[in-house]
């Protein structure tokens, strides 16, 4: 036992060491500046605590980021630091989901140290997004359920329930957790046992899905709660129009699952996964089928209904993919003396997840990524390359300075994060001017009286010519190169007091 634990230990440590160190290396994501910036809000103003549900989030997130902007300086930090808390307890959630299942501490150890150096996981628990928080809920949700159903106990019910409410809090897709608990109560026996524990069994269930219920009803309290129904809709297809094209968009979704999962668990963290589900013990049947509807219900159901489908958007799927790889080594292992192929298998695995791993946390440029997701986080608009800088060259300015900012766009990046970055420097305006910039806009001229006016812009949405515009480039921060090799840019201007 002494091993397991010391073991258990080293594998949180290393946990820990990856999603904390150069939490910087990637570059500030859209969403993340538009969540931290949100934290920013409502913590300096109590009465909009509510604030995410305008846009149709839930604030879970929002609000657990608030005490970490207290005590640390840098906002985008102190909202990826609660990700990678939640992937350390969700390392502990995996271990835990694999040893109640299979009762071998070995195969535990197995899935949490997977878990810990997932790519799939540390790129999404390096970034201030739900993501991480919702799939760390989700797994202790079906730990504390699957233990309530097992033992028929109503305390591990009320945990189960506290912590689905929290994951509803935290993201809609926690919605599946309540199709899938019923399907975990049929496949852990339940048949099998006398009327009253069967009774028992779904008195339980209610009492988990009662309590999470009334978590989320707190968000009633909220103006603008309805906007979550009205959000959702941009991100799903109504049922009328899914039955025009059932296989549209079900088989590309499927395809981009797929590559998702060979790219971020490895080529050979899917294949073992597969092996997990198809191999092994007769008395495990169960377990396996149970792992299997919480990985693949979700990955099902959202690639049928989804109008958006990325990589993100499936983490909380993930965890019990781990378990069957887990599971996987353990019985391939078993064909060997002392588990020699299974403990070559794991190492090789560790190994090529962490070669990722370092080109996530030193280079993300270099990562090997899905194309969408290389788009999205190193390439496009999305990608804030640059704005810390900007941030900081505005912070170096004498601290009586008034200062414009114009940003493109008014939401995201830039927009968001120079308001993220900028919040605690007095003197500071962020302004949004609009897409595709072809001139100055007249409130940035007008600012040129009593203030230093300067404009932040994408160079694929700046269609003018500095000289003619009166705008003198401070610098440019190139992003990460698209597939044909061509760059988009951050340009920073300032905009000189004469003007054309």
């Amino acid at each position: 036992m002494k091993q397991v634990i010391l073991l258990a230990l080293l594998i949180l440590i290393g946990g820990a060491f990856l999603r904390f160190f150069n939490l910087n290396s990637l570059p500030v994501f859209a969403d993340e500046s538009i969540y931290v910036r949100w934290s920013q809000v409502m913590r300096v103003e109590s009465t909009l605590r509510f604030l995410p549900l305008s846009d149709g989030k839930q604030p879970l997130f929002m609000w657990t980021v608030i005490p970490f902007l207290k005590f640390i300086s840098d906002p985008l930090i102190a909202g990826r630091a609660v990700s990678a808390l939640c992937g350390l307890l969700t390392v502990i959630g995996v271990g835990m989901a694999a040893f109640i299942l299979f009762k071998n501490y070995r195969l535990a150890l197995f899935a949490a140290a997977i878990w810990a150096v997932l790519p799939y996981a540390l790129f999404f628990e390096r970034m201030a997004l739900a993501d991480g928080m919702l799939v760390m809920f989700m797994i202790w949700t079906f730990v504390f359920a699957w233990l309530a159903l097992q033992r028929l106990r109503l305390d591990l019910a009320m945990l189960a329930g506290f912590t689905l409410g929290f994951a509803w809090l935290t993201k809609f897709p926690a919605i599946f957790a309540y199709f899938l608990i019923p399907l975990t109560l049929f496949f852990s026996g339940w048949w099998t046992r006398p009327l009253k524990a069967r009774l028992l069994a779904v008195g339980l269930v209610l009492v988990t899905f009662f309590i999470s219920f009334a978590m989320y009803n707190i968000l009633r309290l909220g103006p603008e709660f309805y906007m979550i129904g009205i959000r959702n809709r941009d991100y799903v297809w109504p049922l009328s129009e899914i039955i025009k094209h059932p296989l549209d968009p079900l088989l590309p979704h499927i395809k981009d699952a797929l590559t998702f999962y060979l790219y971020l668990t490895t080529p050979l963290g899917l294949l073992l996964a597969l092996l997990g589900l198809a191999d092994g013990e007769l008395k495990h049947v169960r377990a396996r089928i149970v792992l299997a509807a919480w990985w693949l219900i979700p990955v099902l159901g959202q690639a049928f209904i989804a109008k958006v489908f990325t990589a993100r958007y499936l983490l909380f799927t993930v965890p019990f993919a781990v378990i069957l790889m887990a599971h996987g080594l353990w019985h391939f292992g078993d064909r060997t003396k002392k588990h020699f192929l299974g403990m070559i298998l794991f190492g090789l695995l560790v190994f090529l997840c962490l070669v990722s791993d370092g080109l996530l946390i030193v280079n993300p440029a270099k990562a090997v990524l899905p194309e969408n997701e290389r788009s999205g986080y190193l390439e496009d608009w999305t990608a804030g390359t640059g704005l810390r800088q900007v941030s900081d060259y505005l912070h170096g300015l004498p601290a009586n300075t008034h200062i414009l900012v114009g940003s493109e766009g008014y939401f995201g990046t830039p927009f968001s994060a120079l308001q993220m970055y900028l919040n605690d420097r007095p003197g500071v305006r962020v302004i949004g001017v609009g897409l595709d910039i072809r001139s100055v806009d007249p409130k940035l001229k007008n600012a040129l009286v009593d203030n230093r006016v300067y404009l932040v812009v994408n160079s694929n949405r700046f269609m003018g010519s500095p000289d003619n515009l009166g705008l003198e480039l401070i610098n440019s921060y190139p992003k990460a190169a698209h597939p044909d090799g061509s760059r988009d840019y951050l340009l920073f201007f300032k905009v000189r007091q004469t003007l054309p």
